[in-house]
């Protein structure tokens, strides 16, 4: 049997292979295969990899914010011409439907044409005069080299949120993508380093926990960037601050959505499905719980039934409406909720397993699941499950709603369904979470706002891109200044000129 293709790192705009003998194999979850083994980094190659994004650091510091700009709009350009390849990279790894990871490429894109705004976004301010002869005035600065820790279930979108703001401020990169789906990170260096940027701005190094550790502890980076679940996010938090690093780890989520007797019930039937199941409901941002206000509990799922019936399920490239899961591991690892939830007393109105799919026998499948009458007590309700599962926990009050969403450990998303204006904003002021929709299920800010969650959603010091992003990646100097004599140029009659 022939073996796989291997994937190696990406540094100092090539292909580095590194000294290191692991490999992790690279499945496609619609066929089960396995289609490429990954290397992953010993923590030798990690520090090689610092060292070289050390190394270019101070020549992209000092590039004009004109030709960083030219740079980053040349990436921007082709991007957004070859997203298509770019989907079905994350197609084959992910498992996503192709519609889906078209639309995780077009928001990362929102990401990169706000990065193109940082000559103003980085402006500092300026106070002349504020004692005889003296200035004060402020500068917005990069930091250096940069990490960026990115999940399985976003391999594009996710590194798109952090690495366009940093390289445009200035800084150099370390990506460590997830080793279940590492293709589109190389994809996306690629394609910089053909877009025009230095070698060793933007390096792509694969691994596991070795990697992870050393790029925490690495004296030479000074941030570190992560999405993924709660116990690595606190870890990732305490590991790299305790190095002195600058840390925005975003973690898990129960995501809840709130419907009232007023809402509009086709349209929340609509919202709970796509934002339960898209993806295969592995996203941060999935919602998970309908806190249903009775009496619209009946109806509602009635009306969620009548949808998921006329799911298809199957291998993203076919047009179908949701992919596999990532792993056998993680796909029977959600399956076994099902069980969970029926000996907790729930109904299983819908059973995901053993479903009609389109396509291969061995893939990773489970369909779309609902639960009815879900305990507050069992772990369907706690555990961040990550896949298409869909729980219906009925309340008498709005009261009771709010406080069941307020009691969560987490505070990443949630939503209200109502027609209630002052209800809505009742919500929005009183719900303990950092992104909140109203009759939207997704609320995911667009990238001049930042995104980001409460509680033990997030670790850190900041959300991810928007205003929050230019600060994270950047550090302010203040500069007080006094010129005795004025300095004179020459005569120059030429148009002024960046350079």
């Amino acid at each position: 049997m022939t073996e796989s293709p291997r994937l190696s790192h990406y540094v100092s705009g090539s292909i580095f292979s590194g000294t290191s003998t692991r490999t992790s194999p690279v499945y496609n979850p619609a066929t089960g295969r396995v289609t490429k083994n990954l290397i992953l980094a010993t923590a030798a190659d990690l520090d090689a990899a610092v060292a070289v994004a050390q190394a270019a650091f101070p020549a992209w510091r000092d590039t004009s914010q004109a030709k960083r700009q030219t740079i980053m709009y040349n990436f921007r350009e082709l991007l957004n011409a070859r997203k298509g390849e770019l989907a079905d990279i994350l197609t084959a790894e992910h498992g996503k439907v192709t519609s889906d990871a078209l639309g995780e490429i077009i928001r990362g894109l929102e990401v990169v044409e706000f990065a193109l705004g940082m000559p103003h976004l980085s402006k500092g301010d300026y106070s002349e005069n504020v004692s005889t002869g003296v200035d004060v005035y402020t500068l917005r600065q990069p930091l250096g080299v940069v990490g960026i820790i990115s999940p399985f279930n976003f391999p594009a979108m996710v590194p798109l949120w952090y690495f366009p703001i940093a390289i445009a401020a200035g800084n150099t990169v370390i990506l460590k993508p997830s080793e279940k789906d590492p293709s589109a990170a190389n994809w996306l260096a690629e394609l910089f380093t053909e877009a025009g940027l230095p070698d060793g701005v933007f390096n792509v190094v694969h691994g596991d926990k070795v990697a992870v550790d050393a790029l925490l502890v690495n004296p030479d980076v000074q941030a570190i960037s992560f999405v993924g679940s709660t116990p690595i996010a606190r870890y990732i938090y305490e590991t790299a601050a305790k190095a002195g690093k600058r840390v925005q780890a975003l973690g898990g989520a129960k995501n809840h959505m709130l419907v009232l007797p007023d809402a509009d019930l086709d349209l929340t039937a609509d919202a709970a499905v796509n934002a339960g199941f898209g993806s295969a409901g592995e996203r941060c941002m999935a919602i998970s719980v309908i806190v249903a206000v009775e009496p619209v509990a009946d109806e509602l799922i009635a009306k969620i039934v009548e949808r998921m019936k006329g799911l298809k399920v199957g291998d993203g490239t076919r047009g179908c409406d949701m992919g596999p899961l990532i792993t056998e591991v993680h796909r029977d690892k959600v399956a076994s909720y099902i069980d969970v939830a029926a000996a907790d007393g729930a109904t299983v109105v819908v059973d995901g397993r053993g479903i009609e799919v389109d396509g291969a026998a061995d893939g990773f499948w489970l369909g779309p699941t609902l639960f009815d009458h879900v305990s507050v007590d069992s772990a369907v309700y706690i555990d961040e499950i990550f896949g298409p599962v869909l729980s219906i926990v009925r309340v008498d009050s709005y009261t009771e709603g709010l406080n069941l969403i307020n009691a969560s450990p987490y505070g990443n998303g949630t939503a209200i369904f109502t027609n209630d204006g002052g209800a809505a904003r009742r919500f929005q002021n009183e719900v303990q979470v950092g992104m909140v929709g109203i009759n939207v299920p997704i609320p995911v800010p667009v990238a001049y706002h930042s995104f980001g969650g409460w509680k033990n959603s997030l670790f850190g010091d900041a959300k991810a891109y928007g205003p929050a992003g230019i600060n994270f990646f950047t550090r302010e100097k203040a500069v007080t200044s006094r010129w005795l004599d004025p300095s004179h140029g020459g005569i120059n009659l030429g148009f002024p000129q960046n350079q």
